[in-house]
């Protein structure tokens, strides 16, 4: 059986994208969640895909469950669509959007045809990364693992601190009166 590889780019930035080998007879329910996995993001939220033309103008929907929504054209439900069903050209264009309330929207072009499978994978499969994924809630990234994991292991958000983690200048310290050299506050400000 042939396998259909497509680039999935995230919108903001063309050059994070995922690229993803699936069989024509898989669903687009089975490709919305290789997505998610591909991008490291939950499945808890509503996605719909969009055929798309050359000028990624939105067609025919491919809902993930069944609305009352008024549409032109009834739209197809992604576990009963096959990926075959919806490839109408070589490099034929989707536009596939997660999250309706922070709008992750991704665009997903076919990029090659296989005639044949790789008896060693299991389809739907991510064979590239490129990039660095987004953040799916804002905490995500090199420096932000690092920071969240620092304000966990020193709790920087305590009481009393700013949002950077310092006092008010001059603020005492109200543990001991005596510093661990054995000298009081009193005699550091005679200094």
């Amino acid at each position: 059986m042939p396998v259909l590889k497509f680039r999935v780019y995230w919108e903001e930035d063309e050059s994070v994208y995922r690229d993803i080998v699936i069989k024509p007879n898989q669903t687009f329910l089975v490709f919305h969640m290789a997505i998610l996995q591909a991008f490291e993001f939950d499945t808890k939220h509503l996605a719909t895909f969009f055929r798309s033309n050359d000028n990624w103008q939105r067609g025919r929907e491919i809902i993930l469950q069944a609305d009352k929504e008024p549409r032109k054209v009834e739209p197809l439900l992604m576990s009963e669509t096959t990926i075959g069903e919806a490839v109408k050209a070589p490099n034929q264009k989707f536009i596939y959007l997660y999250d309706f309330a922070k709008n992750w929207a991704f665009l997903v072009e076919l990029i090659g045809v296989s005639k044949d499978e790789n008896s060693k994978l299991t389809y739907p499969v991510c064979v590239r990364k490129e990039g660095l994924a987004p953040s799916q809630y804002g905490t995500k990234g090199l420096v932000g693992d690092k920071l969240v994991e620092m304000e966990e292991k020193y709790d920087l958000n305590k009481e009393g601190m700013d949002e950077d983690g310092f006092g008010e200048e001059g603020e005492e310290d109200t543990s001991d009166s005596a510093d661990e050299f054995g000298s009081s506050n009193e005699d550091e400000n005679n200094f």
